[in-house]
């Protein structure tokens, strides 16, 4: 099968595919004929060929994928016009906590927010499917371990950990959360509608202290990260 033909293939599946698919599963597509090293070049240059159009191919955590570019957002959402998910400061702060500086404890988080952290929305933020447990760490009462997931990534858009907005001196500034926000709103789309709130907290018994955010310390690119978690390659499976 020459190039081509291939470059059709792979198009042809990875715009009917309901998911991202890895190259491992696309090889499937060619029975052995065609190797891994040459389904590679053949995506670099499918997405050179989208390059331009309002549809790209990109590369996330769980694989390869077709999606709209951002700049359509505005036009896609006068077909479905709910307005985006809103998140908490509380939710995003705690989120971009696990993301840079897992894995870590609900006590870690709350060292360095500065606040205690509601149960729930731990759960909630599992059960969206962007943080899960992969451990316990072995110390009085083995508190579990939270890291992010590849959905995480996935509804980010991004490949790795590594492309998460770099951190600048003032730690978890407005913007780095801005863009967390921003990212998740366009890639989870299919996410549960109620979203974690104070008034959730509340009802749990366990919320935060009003207006504690501010107050918070802030988490600097230059603060050690003890257990740092490798970012996951696309094509092996997880760690958990």
């Amino acid at each position: 099968m020459n190039t081509l033909d291939a470059r059709r293939v792979l198009e042809t599946a990875l715009i009917c595919a309901p998911q991202a698919l890895t190259v491992r599963e696309l090889e499937l597509l060619f029975d052995g004929a065609v190797g891994a090293d040459t389904i590679k070049q053949c995506l670099v240059q499918l997405q050179q060929e989208w390059a331009g159009r309002g549809v790209e191919l990109v590369q996330v955590a769980s694989g390869w994928r077709f999606q709209s570019r951002p700049e359509m957002r505005p036009y896609l959402d006068r077909l479905n016009p709910e307005k985006p998910a809103k998140y908490t400061r509380a939710t995003l702060e705690t989120l971009a906590i696990i993301a840079y500086r897992q894995p870590v404890t609900r006590g870690d988080m709350e060292d360095i927010r500065g606040v205690t952290i509601n149960s729930l929305l731990l759960k909630q933020l599992e059960d969206r499917g962007w943080i899960e447990v992969i451990g316990h760490r072995e110390t009085v009462g083995r508190p579990a371990l939270y890291a992010t997931t590849r959905q995480f990534l996935d509804d980010l858009g991004l490949s790795s950990l590594d492309q998460l907005p770099a951190l600048d001196g003032e730690g978890l500034s407005q913007g780095v959360l801005e863009q967390i926000e921003f990212g998740l709103s366009e890639g989870s789309s299919s996410a549960q509608d109620e979203q974690p709130t104070e008034a959730a907290a509340q009802a749990s018994g366990q919320a935060e202290p009003e207006g504690s955010d501010p107050a918070a310390p802030a988490l600097t690119a230059s603060e050690p990260a003890d257990h740092q978690a490798q970012p996951p390659s696309p094509d092996e499976p997880s760690g958990s």
